[in-house]
């Protein structure tokens, strides 16, 4: 019996050891992440997630540093190449978060990156895939304020592109705003709705 109890101990105490690490680990990024030091994130991200290929968020956040640090490069090359490593990490953390719609909006946000570097080459084959990916995501979690943040973003993006206004997206973001505030999140690391960032995009869309 003591042997058993001895054992069960032991166990609980790895266990606690590697929960202890993964969470040190997490806060060390998103520390570098915070600090703008992208590389550094996402190297820790990266080996968080191949530490830990059966947790959804690692992957994520290693994808979405990625997909940040494309946004404004110039080299296709080394743009590809920053979005085939992010996808791949999406493609983890969807194989083990199925139907989530934080990786569904991230997936749309990857696609955004290769438009906004050339909307000719790459707006018409992804802009329907974007326009279905917000459906869906949407559909699973209509209250969500990121969802409806990313959402009111492309459509906003595509108002531009047109020549049309974006004021009629202005009241979108104004709930997803308010959602913000409300959130409530008790899940570790789960992703957080950028209130102040969300606050300057409706100053721009109420110009």
């Amino acid at each position: 019996m003591k042997k058993l109890a001895l054992l069960f101990i032991l166990m609980f105490t790895v266990t606690i050891s590697a929960q202890s690490k993964y969470q040190n680990g997490m806060k060390k990024a998103f520390s570098h992440w915070e600090k703008g030091e992208m590389v550094k994130a996402f190297q820790l991200f990266e080996r968080i997630s191949k530490a830990e290929p059966k947790k959804w968020k690692p992957a994520y956040y290693a994808a979405t540093v990625e997909i940040l640090a494309s946004f404004g490069l110039k080299d296709e090359a080394t743009l590809k190449a920053k979005l085939t490593k992010a996808q791949e990490f999406l493609d983890v953390a969807k194989s083990n978060s199925e139907n989530n719609p934080e990786i569904l909006i991230t997936q749309a946000l990857l696609n955004t990156a290769y438009i906004a570097f050339d909307g000719q080459k790459y707006g018409m084959t992804l802009s329907g895939k974007n326009a279905q990916l917000y459906a869906k995501a949407l559909a699973i979690a209509p209250n969500n304020p990121r969802v409806i943040m990313g959402n009111a973003e492309w459509n906003m993006g595509a108002a531009r592109f047109f020549g049309k206004s974006t004021k009629p997206y202005c009241d979108e973001i104004k709930r997803a705003i308010k959602l913000g505030k409300e959130e409530k999140i008790e899940e570790e690391f789960y992703p957080k709705f950028m209130i102040k960032r969300a606050e300057q995009v409706l100053k721009q869309c109420e110009k």
